[in-house]
């Protein structure tokens, strides 16, 4: 397989959380809290980024896009554990404004926001592992 492949994946699945996110925020006037805007700022950008280097065939790509995911992943796990309360509320960042565990949505009893964007980090994460294993062969 192709890695183009991946870098296609990863662009529509940041693409995705991009529009998802924007969506949530400015059509149904969820208001993002705290560390929702800290994975916004990790996610926005790789949606430009993999686009620019499908269309330069930009073989670092990596050095760009896997600190902000790896960011992004690490924002979404802590938002997940504040969200399950695994992690006390007091911890959270949200003092002020949207508290870090409304519940905007509850899709099958589980998918919330914080879950959907953990799942997009996770695939972007392992997509770019996977491409970088694929590069090196």
């Amino acid at each position: 397989m192709k890695t183009t492949v991946y870098l296609y994946f990863c662009w529509i699945v940041a693409l995705v959380a991009t529009a998802g996110s924007l969506f949530f925020s400015e059509v149904m006037h969820f208001y993002p809290c705290v560390l929702c805007w800290y994975q916004r700022i990790a996610m926005y950008p790789l949606a430009f980024i993999f686009l620019a280097a499908l269309l330069t065939s930009d073989s670092k790509v990596l050095k760009y896009t896997l600190p902000l995911t790896i960011s992004g992943w690490v924002i979404a796990s802590y938002h997940l554990l504040l969200y399950f309360e695994i992690i006390p509320e007091s911890a959270a960042p949200c003092v002020g404004g949207v508290p870090c565990t409304t519940t905007y949505i509850q899709w099958f009893g589980f998918i919330t926001i914080p879950m959907l964007s953990f799942i997009a980090f996770s695939l972007l994460l392992g997509a770019q592992i996977r491409f970088k294993q694929k590069r090196s062969l």
